[in-house]
């Protein structure tokens, strides 16, 4: 759920990633909300050879995060990583090298890979409305499923409300909470605008897809994500955490919460991500969240008719990037675009793509959501400079 920014939980709110709030990756969505002047690329700069480690090091020194890692594929295959801070404030421990993190918003990609290759099989449309489906069940005010598309709901151009701002980050990190239930919630909302009027991020889109492809395939999500994309593509580190599950289970750093600026670090590290479920709760690290996206840009998890759909994009202001279905294009400082999806859940916030060649590819993520869009810029400015510089290798 948090995409864009979104979250702490927030994954969620952000084009890119998760929900600020850090509820759960999970409530999310909010991932993709980042707020559009934030998704503006940084200002180009010449890349020395220890650029990334620098970015690095002035997320924990500057920006005042407890720690960062980073995974870039170079030029030539080639995967470098990068630590910097402290993995667990208590203890003192390192970060641990490509460790393994809440990815928040970044599942909304997984989840849409999932919906389009149904759609290559037949077996749900573009176009499809959301009754089709899911009949009956899209009610209120504003909102009727009847007059909604797969597309929209992919696309975020729905107009259907998101329901992170109606949970509360406690009650998350205590409750699991069923998709029907966090479907609930964002219907006690009115639309936030008419179906394909305009493109408004919403964790509750993905909640929808989600329902869709559990309804067409006759499976639970999760397991339709193992075996159609993780296990596809080759990942070792990644999971869809199973009900009731709030650990990590893997070598990873701690993620925190501040409560206000100033205030002590909280760790968050395990919660119940349900709240986020398909727009938010999965599991992974930087290298394998770069062969993910690196895959995907080569057509390995999808036919050349859906992945072309995919990146048909809507522009988010005058920034420059676009957002289609599932998936982010944003512009880099040294020319071209690359492709991803960022996430914020509660404790990490992450940012990542691969370049539109699929020559380099890069995740950065940092052990706390943001409190502020500064900071959340300074993390893809390291994406940027990663990027570019690998580029070049």
């Amino acid at each position: 759920m948090h995409a864009q920014t979104w979250h702490t939980l927030r994954s969620s709110r952000r084009p890119q990633g998760g929900r600020r709030r850090a509820a759960t990756a999970a409530a999310a969505a909010a991932v993709c909300a980042l707020t559009i002047g934030a998704l503006a690329p940084p200002a180009a700069s010449a890349a020395r050879p220890d650029a990334v480690q620098q970015g690095l090091d002035a997320l924990v020194r500057s920006d005042g995060l407890p720690a960062a890692l980073a995974s870039v594929q170079d030029g030539k295959g080639r995967t470098h990583t990068y630590t910097a801070g402290v993995g667990d404030l208590a203890t003192g421990a390192k970060v641990p090298n490509d460790g393994q993190v809440r990815m928040g918003s970044t599942t909304k990609t997984f989840t849409a890979v999932v919906v389009l290759q149904l759609v290559a099989e037949g077996k749900v449309g573009l176009g499809d409305k959301v009754d089709t489906h899911l009949p009956g069940l899209v009610r209120g005010e504003g909102i009727d499923g009847r007059n909604i598309t797969v597309r929209q709901l992919l696309q975020h151009t729905s107009g259907v409300p998101d329901y992170e701002k109606d949970v509360d980050d406690a009650l998350l990190q205590r409750r699991y909470l069923e998709p029907r239930d966090i479907l609930d919630i964002a219907l006690r909302n009115k639309a936030a605008f008419a179906p394909g009027e305009k493109w408004g991020y919403s964790n509750t889109n993905y909640v929808l897809a989600g329902l869709i492809v559990q309804k067409v395939t006759g499976r639970p999500l999760a397991e339709e994500i193992d075996r159609r994309v993780v296990r596809a593509a080759g990942l070792r580190h990644t999971y869809f955490p199973a009900a009731g599950d709030t650990t990590v289970r893997e070598r990873h750093p701690r993620g925190y919460h501040q409560e206000s600026a100033g205030a002590p670090w909280r760790d968050v590290t395990d919660i119940d991500p349900s709240a986020a479920w398909a727009a938010g709760q999965m599991i992974s690290t930087g290298s394998d969240l770069n062969r993910f996206f690196t895959a995907l840009l080569a057509g390995d998890l999808l036919a050349d008719a859906q992945l072309a759909e995919m990146r048909t994009t809507v522009p988010l202001g005058d920034t420059g990037a676009g957002y289609g279905l599932g998936i982010m294009s944003r512009p880099l400082s040294c020319g071209g675009v690359y492709w991803g999806h960022g996430g914020d859940i509660m404790g990490y916030e992450t940012r990542g793509g691969v370049t539109d060649d699929g020559r380099a590819a890069a995740n950065v993520t940092v052990t706390a959501v943001p409190a502020d869009l500064a900071s959340t810029r300074h993390v893809e400015s390291a994406v940027d400079t990663a990027l570019c510089a690998a580029q070049r290798k």
